[in-house]
């Protein structure tokens, strides 16, 4: 693991200004992104609690070791947006920011009188991104929405099985992590947009369209043809062969012989000549038609093998391979060590926790890991300065509850 420092801030995003708000997932993935490459970001929680995923999955210290890597390079400022102080704050906050983000309810922030229509009044150069479940229009806009709702609705959950079993998820919040990181594509586009025409604008995304978005050919296919694609296991469908092949090790090996010479390579090892040489598989559509076969010749080979001794024959042919990875793979894997990936942060009380590296890489300008997650409100008072207010009006609004600072 790479000793990661805390250098100054810098980076291509240095000197942006971004106002995250919401919570869990999406929002905060997007503003995370932003902050690893430099961008200042000031998350609004709420006091006492903060944000729910500072308790979610594995606690250490009594705070989840996920919320280190969710909000790592972030400030925190603690405010009760129930109170008119509070949302007076927040247009303050606004009014200096180039970036807002939510992921509230839709409406949620209208209640607030914080919507676009106050707040790009305030400030016509903000660009503000709202996630939510189904969008800010349309006729599920008001339903709660979660990512794994939204994997369902974009077409992946029915996808996600074995032919004739029960539709699975994926371990994680993916739903949310697409719609996050189409809020960044948003976010730059807008910026770069803003920079012709100085006006800032919303960008709207909903989990279900940015999961969509990535299904590929499933609806031209549907509107061609009246096709209807249904779970296929570890397959492709109509792509062959691509699958998952049970080694004598009990692992499983994937390997995509796809392409034409690609396929004629594998062939080879396999000793399968005859197949090579058929004319019949000289291309996709022909081994599609025949993938019964193909599967059943690849798994009889991989089958009398270690996945090790497979991954290394088909390494030397050039057959694009792998196994199935653990996070344990993960954190050994020596090319994901050399790239950065897996990282050791230093923690306050002196122990190291193992972090994911920062993604994408620039050659000139790459992203950092500059400070720890905050506390709930820690840079409350640092934050509300410098928006104008006195230490005594700081005082008075933590009196009263309307804000709150210090770590937990």
């Amino acid at each position: 693991m790479t000793t990661l420092p805390i250098p100054a801030s810098t980076g291509p995003l240095a000197g942006l200004k971004v106002l995250e708000m919401g919570q869990l997932i999406a929002g905060p993935f997007a503003a995370k992104t932003l902050a690893d490459f430099g961008a200042d970001v000031i998350k609004i929680e709420p006091p006492g609690a903060g944000d729910p995923l500072r308790k979610w999955r594995l606690l250490k210290d009594g705070t989840s070791v996920w919320w280190q890597v969710q909000s790592r390079n972030k400030r925190s400022v603690a405010l009760d947006l129930k109170s008119s102080d509070a949302q007076e704050i927040v247009r303050k906050l606004a009014g200096e920011a180039d970036v807002l983000i939510e992921n509230f309810r839709p409406g949620a922030l209208e209640g607030w009188q914080l919507g676009p229509d106050v707040l790009l009044e305030l400030n016509p150069r903000l660009v503000m991104l709202r996630i939510s479940g189904y969008g800010q229009t349309g006729p599920y806009r008001d339903r709660p929405g979660f990512g794994v709702v939204a994997e369902a609705m974009g077409g992946l959950r029915h996808l996600t099985a074995e032919p004739e079993r029960v539709p699975v998820r994926v371990g994680i919040s993916l739903g949310d992590t697409l719609a996050g990181l189409h809020g960044v594509i948003g976010i730059l586009i807008a910026l770069q947009e803003r920079q012709h025409s100085g006006r800032g604008q919303v960008i709207d995304v909903a989990l279900y369209e940015a999961v969509f978005n990535c299904m590929e050919s499933l609806l031209p296919e549907y509107g061609a043809f009246g096709a209807v694609r249904g779970p296929a296991g570890s397959a492709l469908p109509g792509i062959a062969p691509s699958n998952a092949y049970l080694c004598n090790d009990g692992a499983y090996a994937l390997i995509a012989g796809n392409g034409d010479s690609i396929f004629r390579r594998l062939m080879a090892v396999i000793e399968r000549p005859d197949l090579a040489a058929d004319p019949q598989l000289a291309d996709n559509a022909g081994r599609v038609a025949r993938v019964g076969e193909l599967d059943a010749a690849i798994g009889t080979w991989t089958s009398k093998r270690s996945v090790e001794e497979v991954l290394k024959a088909l390494d030397e042919a050039s057959v694009p391979a792998g196994k199935i990875y653990t996070v344990a793979d993960i954190a050994d894997d020596p090319h994901y060590q050399a790239r950065g990936m897996v990282q050791s942060l230093l923690m306050d009380d002196g122990s190291q926790l193992a972090v994911p590296g920062i993604v994408p890489k620039l050659s000139r300008t790459p992203g950092e890991h500059r400070r720890q997650a905050p506390g709930i409100g820690q840079d409350t008072d640092a934050v509300l300065a410098e928006v104008g207010l006195t230490p005594q009006q700081i005082s008075e609004l933590k009196r009263r509850g309307v804000v709150a600072g210090g770590n937990p």
